[in-house]
Formats: structure tokens, sequence, C-alpha cells
């Protein structure tokens, strides 16, 4: 009797101790990104100018198996540097500040509201799959304790280039090793941008490409207010070949339309 007692309330104690889990709550987190610029044709010391990364906010709503992504509010949305009595200037403009990023866990699906110049975009998806290792090393961040897990996405990217001007774009091949940390005591399969539906827990870190992407929990609250999650809707959807083909559309009558002394570089 005694025995069983015992086996009883240490099932209660578990059952106390998931229920008392964090299924809900918003994230910040700081984005820092490497930055490396190639100016052909222009002034020279341009490139010692321009600086070596940036940081940005962003926020993670979650619950009821969703989560919603998106930018924090900015204090400066831009910054210029001017080359030094030749009349030129570069401009450096974090596009899509209220790009949008809704996941639905149970059933996969993520949609995204992206605006482009003048243009919003709602593009219909599915959550995107890696195969994470675990490390068997752990830690705490924020009082979470974290364990860490990696991957290899294999995909592609965009590389851009500024000649007089005239921006030339590329897509290449793209293998980016990636590191997460995710809070064991928070069973929410959500992360920050597009690494969301990865992992058995909330990723409160990330490294995407040896630090050329870091993403780092600045605050966590157990309270949020979910009727923000919700799947940005539109007068069409678009597939992300649909979008792309778009994007390099506008992309490229931008180009064609760009003159002057005033150089601008977007990113995304």
């Amino acid at each position: 009797m005694r025995k069983y007692l015992a086996t009883a309330a240490g099932i209660l104690v578990a059952v106390l101790s998931v229920q008392a889990q964090q299924k809900q709550g918003k994230v910040v987190y700081d984005r820092t990104v490497k930055l490396q610029f190639s100016f052909a044709g222009m002034p020279g010391g341009m490139e010692h100018q321009m600086p070596s990364s940036r940081t940005d906010k962003y926020e993670l709503v979650f619950g009821n198996n969703q989560s919603l992504w998106k930018q924090a509010e900015q204090e400066n949305e831009d910054e210029g540097i001017s080359s030094g009595g030749e009349g030129m200037q570069v401009r450096m403009i974090v596009a899509g500040s209220n790009d949008v990023l809704y996941n639905n866990f149970d059933n996969g699906r993520r949609v995204e509201k992206r605006e482009l110049f003048d243009k919003t975009f709602i593009i219909d998806d599915t959550i995107t799959q890696l195969k994470w290792k675990m490390t068997g090393e752990s830690k705490t961040i924020l009082n979470h304790p974290c364990m860490k897990a990696e991957a290899t996405r294999i995909s592609k990217r965009m590389t851009m280039n500024m000649d007089n001007g005239k921006v030339e774009r590329k897509e290449i091949d793209d293998t980016a090793k990636i590191q997460a940390w995710f809070a064991m005591d928070i069973p929410v399969s959500a992360g920050p941008s597009e690494f969301q539906g990865q992992l058995p827990g909330l990723i409160l870190e990330l490294d995407l490409r040896n630090g050329d992407q870091v993403y780092k929990a600045s605050h966590i609250s157990e309270t949020a207010d979910l009727s923000v999650v919700k799947e940005p809707t539109g007068k069409k959807k678009y597939t992300q070949e649909e979008f792309k083909k778009e994007r390099d559309k506008m992309l490229e009558e931008m180009n064609r339309n760009n003159s002057g002394g005033l150089r601008v570089i977007r990113m995304n």
C-alpha cells in the first residue's frame, strides 16, 4: 500500500510539473547580422565607412500551437553615409519592417506577409524541417535550462554587387551550419525567423553560418496577447516560386530606374 501511494504521488508530481510548463508567451530577440560590402567605381574608403554588423529587435508571440514572428519597432530605421564632398551618398535600409511570419504547428503550414516596395505579398508555404542532432551540451539562458542542437541547411541565397549604381544579383548554392539552444522547460516548437516547428522546445539562441546571423533572446514573458497570432490575409496568395519571380522583376525595374548619386543597399 505504501509503495502504491509513493508511485501515485510520483505520477502526480510529474503531471503537475508538465502542467506548470510554459505553453504561451512573448519573446524579444536581438538579431545581429554581419555586413560585407564591396563597391566598384565608388570613392575610395567608402567600404571602411560602412558598419561591420547591424543589430535589430524582433518579437515572437506563441500559444495554441501557433506562432507569429515580426520585427519590433526600431529606433533608427536606416543609416546613411556620405562620400565626402563628391555628392554621393550610400544609404542602408532595413527592408521588411512590416513583414509577418505565421506558423501553425498542427498542420505544418506557414503563411508569410512580405512587403516589397509598394506591394504586399501573401506567401503560402509549409514549415521546413531540418535534421537536428543533439550535442549533449547544456547551459542556462534567461533562467531557462537549455540544450544544444546542430543541423545543416542546404538552400539557395542571393548575393548582390553594385557597380556605379547598377545592382547585379546572383543566386548561389548555400550550405549553412546551424547551432540552436532550446529551452527544455518550454515545450513549444517555436523559435526565431523561419526556424519554427524544428525542436521540442523554444529556441532562445541560434547561430547561422558561424556568426553571419545570430539570434539571442533578451526577454521572455509568460503572458501574451494571443489575438495577434493569426494568419495574414490578402487578395491573392503566392507560392515561394511565384513570389521570387515577382521579386526579381521588381528589383530589375528598380535597377533600370536607379540613377544619380544615391546608392541604396537593402537588407532582407
